[in-house]
């Protein structure tokens, strides 16, 4: 599958302070990653620290928050990664889960995901 990047706003859970960004869609990722610049407009505070596991085997550890997404005129809260600087923009597989969305594998669209209870 191709790479896929979107245009995504990104809220604090008031909504009062926003930023937007084109993030690589990565199904591959579990959290949305944001990055340290745009944490930092938003005030985003850290709730905790938790360590991950890249492809490589090495590990990493990074402060979570929560913010609200928005896709496609569609919102939803999310727990996210606060990236360093370096940090590229990613939307993960929960929050995009959370939003009933998935990835067209011909199109490299969002498009909503059949969805099941439980």
């Amino acid at each position: 599958m191709g790479l896929t990047t979107i245009p995504l706003i990104i809220t604090d859970l008031s909504g009062k302070k926003r930023v937007e960004g084109d993030f690589l869609v990565d199904t591959g990722a579990s959290f949305t990653v944001i990055p340290l610049s745009m944490a930092k407009k938003l005030g985003l505070k850290s709730d905790r620290k938790q360590k991950f596991s890249l492809a490589d085997g090495s590990i990493m550890e990074r402060d979570l928050s929560f913010a609200i997404v928005l896709v496609n005129g569609q919102k939803a809260p999310s727990t996210v990664v606060i990236g360093k600087s370096t940090d590229s923009p990613l939307l993960g597989a929960l929050t995009l889960k959370n939003m009933g969305l998935m990835v067209n594998p011909f199109s490299r669209e969002l498009i909503p995901m059949k969805l099941m209870l439980g």
